[in-house]
C-alpha cells in the first residue's frame, strides 16, 4: 500500500474540483463574488447583476454616468479580478 502524507482541506477541494473538471466554473463564480470587494461598496451599491460568459464578465450597472466612467477603467479592473482570482479566468468585461 502506497504511503500518503497528511493533506490540508484545501488541497483536498483543489484536487477534487481538478478531478471533476469543474473548477472553471468554480473561478467564474468567484470573479461575481469579488466584484464589490475590487470595485467597493459604492460602485456596486449600481450594480444590479453580474455573470460570465464565454470569458468575458457582464455587469450590469444602474447609472449611465457610471457606466462611462467603468468603460474606461476596464482593463484595470479584468487584471484586478484575475489577480484576485489568482489566475486569468475573463479577458473582458462587457458594461450592460
Amino acid at each position: 500500500m502506497k504511503k500518503r502524507y497528511p493533506q490540508s482541506i484545501s488541497e483536498i477541494i483543489d484536487n477534487a474540483l481538478r478531478e471533476s473538471d469543474i473548477s472553471s466554473t468554480v473561478d467564474e463564480q468567484r470573479i461575481c463574488y469579488l466584484w464589490p470587494e475590487i470595485v467597493g461598496a459604492g460602485i456596486n451599491r449600481y450594480t444590479t447583476r453580474r455573470y460570465v460568459e464565454s470569458g468575458a464578465l457582464h455587469v450590469y450597472i444602474s447609472s449611465g454616468a457610471l457606466k462611462n466612467e467603468l468603460q474606461f477603467h476596464r482593463s484595470h479592473l479584468v487584471d484586478a479580478l484575475n489577480r484576485a482570482v489568482g489566475r486569468q479566468v475573463i479577458n473582458n468585461i462587457i458594461i450592460h
